[in-house]
């Protein structure tokens, strides 16, 4: 069953990949445990750049170490520590049902994680209802993308004009 459109939404054009990591960087400030973030896009749209980037400024902001993070697209699951916070990336692209989310653990994990979850169409009604959902697209320039946060939360827009207003200040 289609969901619903969010009724909240931000437009983002994001001019490099170094843009893309900026607000990976701003949002790992304000996510934590029981946030899910869903990453829509084609393949190569940078939903794994993203996590990536975004895994790395959590581990950052909490005095971690890097870590290679690989794509979960063989694995389905990663798993990664940010000091309190467990981080679970999903790759749901090789899902063919809704149940194989639950036989994964991601039912239990959306509320003792952070969870970003790749092709989150494979969830059904299984998608949180608080969700952030982030498109991302190819821009016109190699590098650049066209990024459109939505929610339907409305705690999400303090949330994100914060983190924007800073990425933005810093541009």
């Amino acid at each position: 069953m289609p969901q619903p459109p969010d009724p909240f939404a931000i437009h983002l054009s994001l001019g490099s990949e170094a843009e893309t990591r900026a607000l990976a960087d701003r949002m790992a400030g304000l996510l934590g445990t029981g946030d899910t973030i869903l990453l829509d896009g084609p393949i190569g749209a940078g939903k794994t750049a993203f996590a990536r980037a975004l895994i790395g400024a959590m581990r950052s902001r909490a005095g971690l170490p890097p870590e290679d993070v690989p794509s979960p697209t063989f694995t389905l699951v990663q798993v990664y520590q940010a000091g309190p916070v467990e981080i679970w990336h999903a790759d749901l692209y090789r899902l063919s049902h809704p149940d194989e989310v639950i036989e994964l653990g991601l039912d239990e994990a959306f509320g003792t994680a952070l969870c970003l979850i790749e092709w989150p169409d494979r969830l059904g009604d299984l998608a949180p209802q608080g969700a952030l959902r982030l498109a991302l697209a190819p821009g016109a320039a190699d590098d650049s993308r066209e990024a459109v946060l939505s929610f339907a939360d409305p705690a999400w827009s303090a949330r994100l004009t914060t983190a924007l207003a800073e990425m933005a200040a810093d541009a």
